[in-house]
């Protein structure tokens, strides 16, 4: 394996050559956990590697199937309801530094947070879900400013405290409610060391070829702890080296006959970027900018082979969606007709006409 080509096995491992044909939660599963604040993109970042619409997926989040909630980094993601109570034990006491230090600036300590979750535990018991105004509005807490840090470090707090979970969706808001009411608390309990095993070998299973300092990255444990545990499930794994650094994978590796032609409209924060530290296996880094910010806001990109070519966004409208496209080199109008062909499977996906502007 080269450096060049490994945009092309990321391909493979993150399912977006679609080779099987995967229920959405199978989908969050087999990642582990995808990043999921933009939620209509998160949708899409699971659409875009099966073959059910966007009303589909949404089922699967209502119906509990899929956990929306904060977990590994401070940050939403998407969980299968199979891996939610072992990945919060794991994470949860990482993530908790970040929403314990938010809520004392507002003079709330954890004794203070553990009366709120109390209370927020009597409104949403008997399957009430609530969003987050509402639940606010009942404990008789006032916003504090536009961006409402106190509330949203109360409830990072009852997330990670394995309390609540995103509930089914009210119209467009979100809605919280209890995690044990969604899904059933299981009777046996991993150990730490199992835990992180187990995330590591689903990283590198769902991401590889990666870097230790990639998984560190995206779970949120330091390198030493990840060295450490990937030393522990290195027979599981296959590794390479390339510049001297070591990216492992899956055990059965790659059949390189998958790998063809392809072009993708992937959806802001997608995996196949925001899960590496460093992303020069995807795009050149004169194009960083406009792919993602300083301060961490990522753009819908346009992938052509594992390499992104471009970025595009979608504007919806009453009876279609427009998408707007920004390649990165001039194309000619016969190339553009061919990468236009990617976004056929967004427009099946959202039952909805796409008109390209």
């Amino acid at each position: 394996m080269t450096h060049s080509e490994i945009s092309h096995h990321r391909l493979v491992a993150q399912k977006l050559y679609k080779t099987s044909s995967c229920l959405p939660q199978e989908i969050v599963k087999h990642f582990g956990a995808m990043q999921a604040q933009d939620y209509a993109m998160a949708k899409w970042a699971i659409g875009s590697r099966c073959d059910f619409s966007e009303k589909e997926i949404e089922e699967a989040i209502n119906s509990g199937q899929i956990v929306r909630t904060h977990i590994l980094r401070p940050t939403w993601h998407f969980v299968s309801a199979e891996d939610i109570y072992w990945m919060m034990d794991l994470s949860a006491p990482q993530v908790k530094r970040f929403t314990a230090s938010a809520a004392k600036k507002f003079g709330y300590d954890d004794k203070k947070l553990n009366q709120t979750n109390n209370s927020i535990e009597k409104l949403l018991t008997g399957n009430n879900h609530l969003t987050r105004n509402e639940i606010m509005q009942e404990l008789g807490i006032t916003k504090t400013g536009s961006d409402d840090f106190l509330s949203a470090a109360i409830m990072m707090n009852a997330e990670l405290d394995g309390l609540v979970c995103n509930g089914k969706m009210k119209g467009k808001q979100i809605t919280y409610a209890l995690l044990e009411e969604r899904v059933p608390k299981p009777k046996t309990k991993l150990t730490k060391e199992e835990a992180l095993a187990k995330l590591a070998q689903r990283y590198f299973e769902s991401h590889g070829p990666a870097t230790v300092s990639d998984f560190s990255w995206w779970s949120g444990f330091p390198p030493t702890i990840c060295q450490k545990t990937v030393n522990a499930i290195e027979l599981q794994l296959n590794h390479v080296t390339i510049d001297n650094l070591e990216y492992w994978f899956k055990k059965d590796g790659f059949d390189a006959d998958v790998f063809r032609e392809s072009v993708h409209f992937l959806p802001a924060f997608d995996e196949i970027l925001i899960s590496y530290k460093t992303r020069e296996a995807s795009f050149n880094t004169e194009h960083q900018s406009k792919v993602f910010t300083n301060n961490g806001i990522f753009k819908p990109i346009i992938l052509e082979n594992g390499k992104v070519i471009g970025i595009w966004k979608r504007t919806v409208k009453k009876d279609h969606v427009k998408i707007e496209t920004e390649f990165f080199k001039e194309t000619e109008s016969s190339k553009k007709e061919i990468l236009f062909e990617g976004i056929k499977s967004f427009e099946t996906y959202l039952e909805t006409k796409i008109i390209i502007e």
